[in-house]
């Protein structure tokens, strides 16, 4: 085992991320601009309350699965125990449902992200890792990694892998594409509209294995072509957030469809234009 204690290593890493919490700050600004807005943060943390604290959001619920959080942990805001893969609250419940860095902690993040789509009524919004070509050579060369083992040494091998127990998650990585087959999917009937956004972190992690100084050296030696590749292949970089845009109903309906009273049915008179026979 290292001599780093898990504690040290966790704050370390927290200290490399600071352009990784500009970039969950900016986007928000930019894309999340209604100040009383209702929210919901799934998988939520200190990071998340500081930020929208910051921001002066008035109307925020953060949850997690933490049994051991409470109301005072995230104050001023509502904390409320909650899995992303089945969250207890209605259809369009809150204006917007935010996660950040919690998504490739499911055991199904498609699951969690429809989830997250039911609850809002405005906008999906989320931070997670692309699976670019770039990230797929770095996993290949161990400099950066497939399962998240150090998020649960960090906690004392107790929790902070999948669903937060102590088993190492996989980290799923998005596509853009991915993210539109998944919501299109869910709802043929309505048009939707995506936005991404992009930034870029080296991604020189802490490493705490033994014997990890060659993906150390690798990863020194090839941060000055790194930035210049990221900077000529801007969906190269590892700072992705995308948001998904709830359609409106009617004025979003897929073409071929018609409103009957409360229900969608194909619509005869597009049919009719559109087929020969």
């Amino acid at each position: 085992m290292s001599n780093i204690s898990p504690k040290s290593a966790l704050k370390t890493e927290a200290d490399r991320s600071d352009d990784r919490v500009e970039f969950y700050k900016k986007t928000i600004e930019t894309w999340v601009i209604d100040k009383e807005a209702s929210i919901l943060i799934v998988g939520g943390g200190e990071t998340d309350r500081q930020i929208f604290t910051q921001l002066e959001f008035k109307n925020v619920v953060i949850s997690n699965l933490n049994a051991g959080s409470s109301q005072d942990d995230f104050k001023p805001y509502k904390w409320s125990l909650q899995q992303a893969e089945n969250l207890g609250y209605g259809d369009a419940e809150f204006d917007f449902v935010i996660v950040h860095a919690a998504l490739h902690h499911c055991q199904s993040p498609h699951r969690a992200l429809l989830e997250m789509y039911r609850v809002a009524k405005t906008s999906v919004v989320a931070f997670e890792s692309r699976d670019s070509f770039l990230i797929k050579m770095l996993e290949k060369i161990n400099v950066t990694p497939s399962y998240e083992h150090m998020a649960v040494y960090a906690n004392n091998g107790q929790f902070g892998g999948v669903n937060n127990t102590n088993i190492p998650n996989y980290i799923f990585r998005w596509t853009e594409r991915e993210i539109e087959k998944t919501i299109n999917s869910y709802c043929p009937q309505l048009k939707h509209s995506f936005a991404y956004n992009y930034g870029n972190h080296f991604p020189f992690s802490l490493r705490l294995e033994r014997n990890a100084g060659l993906q150390i050296t690798i990863a020194q030696v090839a941060q000055p072509f790194y930035k210049i590749f990221t900077k000529l292949f801007k969906r190269q970089q590892n700072l992705f957030a995308f948001r998904v845009n709830k359609p409106v109903n009617p004025q979003d309906l897929q073409e071929w469809l018609e409103i009957d009273g409360d229900k969608f049915k194909f619509s005869d008179t597009w049919a009719k234009k559109f087929y020969k026979y």
